[in-house]
């Protein structure tokens, strides 16, 4: 089982349910998915490009990515509507645990001049999105094999009702938010 998860169960639920004065265990937020995504609009020249980016987040969450396709056409990026142009992962159970503990204790301080990850993007539903400016931030990927260093998306899908106790949750599971 994942250390994040078993710290979850025993000692972060009975403190949520202390703080915001819960009466039962499943009214406690708790983390439902992880989902990881990259896009690049070189892949509109150049698929290879996508094909390295998915692997590299395969190696990062260890899970297989999708290859996304876009929705609509675009004339001004010369894209078309079906042109794969990202990759995601969505993690869920003992992967999005495993994950998680990973990026907050050794992706996240490998990141040059760190303060902290922003306070204020939560979407107002309790969910939390995170950026990544490259992805040679975690230990997986080899420096010297990395052609092009590309961002990703973090997005946190939570149960809670509301963006205090999505906060709390993520402050608890050890997100390391600035302080104000």
């Amino acid at each position: 089982m994942a250390r994040l998860k078993d710290r979850y169960e025993a000692e972060i639920v009975p403190a949520l349910m202390k703080e915001f004065g819960y009466v039962n265990v499943m009214q406690a937020p708790r983390l439902t998915k992880i989902v990881v995504n990259t896009s690049l609009k070189e892949a509109i020249q150049n698929i290879k490009v996508l094909e390295t980016a998915a692997a590299e987040l395969a190696l990062i969450t260890g899970q297989k990515a999708i290859i996304r396709r876009a929705r609509r056409s675009i004339a001004n990026f010369k894209l078309r509507e079906g042109m794969p142009i990202g990759a995601m992962v969505t993690l869920r159970r003992e992967r999005m645990y495993e994950f998680m503990d990973r990026l907050f204790n050794v992706a996240i301080p490998r990141i040059r001049d760190f303060r902290g990850v922003s306070p204020k993007s939560f979407d107002g539903r309790g969910n939390y999105s995170l950026g990544l400016g490259e992805q040679i931030v975690f230990p997986e990927i080899d420096y010297d094999k990395v052609t092009k260093v590309n961002g990703m998306n973090v997005t946190f899908v939570t149960t809670a009702k509301s963006d205090r106790e999505a906060r709390s949750l993520l402050a608890h599971l050890g997100m390391p938010f600035r302080q104000q």
